[in-house]
């Protein structure tokens, strides 16, 4: 069992785009599949799948990459863990690797990006920041 679902998200994604694999395969939830979905619309990820019925239910996610062939994530800093969680209020929420990053929070109104959550004037749990 993994204590923290969605560190161990981010990391399979991490890993197998420096391996170089097409797609990852990880277990349901729908934390994951919302944090799938903002990826996707960042255009981290190319493509999503949920497969399986009922208990084993997995998503399958298509890895990104560049012209050059390398991967669309290179690195992942998770922010808010099971022992510390981290909050940031609207007015806090800055750009990350000048604007070529991304930080994921999970707010009032759902999974959102950090320049979301400002637009919206809504601040939340900082999951984790992706580049």
């Amino acid at each position: 069992m993994v204590g923290d679902p969605i560190g161990d998200f981010i990391i399979r994604l991490k890993n197998a785009g420096a391996v170089r694999h097409e797609s990852v395969s990880v277990p349901f939830s729908k934390m994951k599949m919302a944090v799938a979905e903002v990826l996707l619309a960042a255009g981290f990820i190319k493509g999503i799948e949920k497969q399986g019925k009922k208990v084993r239910k997995t998503i399958t996610i298509e890895l990104a990459y560049k012209a050059d062939g390398t991967p669309r994530i290179t690195e992942v800093k998770r922010i808010s863990k099971p022992g510390r969680r981290t909050y940031k209020g609207a007015e806090d929420i800055f750009p990350v690797r000048y604007d070529r990053g991304l930080l994921v929070l999970s707010t009032p109104k759902g999974i959102l990006t950090g320049a979301q959550a400002r637009k919206e004037g809504v601040g939340g749990e900082a999951l984790f920041e992706i580049w």
